[in-house]
């Protein structure tokens, strides 16, 4: 059952009503007025993408994000709890909000999770992913997938977007199945595959970055891998990429940044940003650790053509300072 739990705000039916006069009497201030405030659909509002996301596009677009497990509340942005595994939610989701684009945010994205509970997560990652493309195509409105770089198996990095994919866990093969799925449902989808990301959390869903602060803060070891390779963004960066991939992408896109790191060395450059030199770091190697869900080596991702377009990541040290400055 579709929910809506908070709305634009608590004026809402009279600026309904202020809204149904204008598009009566000024048909052509409306349409200028929807031009600039296009009605956005972010799928997975309360996960740490699609919470940025909404934070993001509030404003200056008129942004309903959904929920289902974790309901959350975003100051500016319609919240929808809706079950987006059940068909006949989605689709009057659709015909109730009426998006003039969606992000497709929603997933199990815990590799471990979709390795002990695979029947489950394809529901989320796969089929309703499939469904979102195919009412994107009927409605005929721009659609951006956020997929992932655990696509490949982490021997041939760095990877183009037409590199042969070849994913070591059930997390990647759904993720595969859903690029496949709704590009062949609609060839227009913006299919963007994401790294690892840090930023701002959501109020139930973080990002890695807050652990390691907590530990480095805490006086506690953190162990992280030298031989695990990935080219991180921030949540905002990230963001900026999804709308250039909305506005600009048709098929496949990386959203990579620019350098390639371990987590390490990530860690290492972290610890530094914040002046924690004390804070104890300890190497590790994947085959230190038994994890349900394999873990590829190097997944660095080539994101040239993303850069002609206009995406361009900060190195991390300005990414990691901006944070520091803002939040620590």
């Amino acid at each position: 059952m579709m929910e809506f739990i908070v709305t634009f705000s608590k004026r809402e039916p009279q600026r309904t009503q202020r809204r149904n006069l204008k598009e009566k009497y000024f048909p052509a201030y409306f349409a200028v007025k929807l031009n600039i405030m296009k009605r956005l659909l972010v799928t997975g509002a309360s996960g740490f993408l699609g919470w940025n996301i909404c934070n993001t596009s509030k404003k200056d677009r008129e942004v309903y994000g959904t929920v289902f497990s974790h309901p959350v509340e975003i100051d500016g942005a319609n919240i929808v709890r809706v079950d987006l595994t059940d068909f006949n939610d989605l689709k009057k989701l659709f015909n109730e909000v009426r998006p003039d684009a969606v992000i497709h945010t929603a997933a199990a994205s815990d590799p471990n999770y979709c390795q002990k509970n695979k029947d489950v997560s394809r529901k989320i990652n796969v089929d309703a992913s499939a469904n979102i493309a195919g009412l994107c195509s009927d409605h005929k409105i721009p659609c951006a997938f956020t997929s992932t770089d655990l696509v490949f198996d982490g021997l041939n990095a760095p990877y183009r977007e037409g590199d042969p994919v070849c994913p070591v866990n059930i997390y990647g093969e759904q993720k595969v199945l859903a690029e496949q799925e709704m590009l062949k449902r609609y060839p227009d989808t913006a299919v963007c595959r994401m790294v690892l990301m840090f930023g701002l959390p959501s109020p139930v869903s973080e990002s890695f970055i807050q652990t390691w602060i907590r530990l480095m803060r805490g006086g506690k070891e953190l162990r992280l891998f030298v031989d695990e390779f990935r080219n991180p963004v921030s949540a905002e960066t990230a963001v900026q990429g999804l709308f250039i991939a909305l506005e600009k992408v048709k098929g496949i896109i990386h959203l990579g940044g620019i350098e390639r790191i371990s987590r390490y060395e990530l860690g290492s450059l972290l610890r530094n940003v914040l002046g924690l030199h004390e804070a104890k770091l300890i190497q590790y190697r994947q085959r230190d650790i038994v994890m349900a869900a394999p873990r590829p080596p190097d997944v660095t991702l080539d994101s040239a053509k993303a850069y002609t377009l206009g995406f361009s990541p900060l190195s991390l040290r300005d990414e990691l300072q901006k944070i520091r400055d803002m939040f620590y």
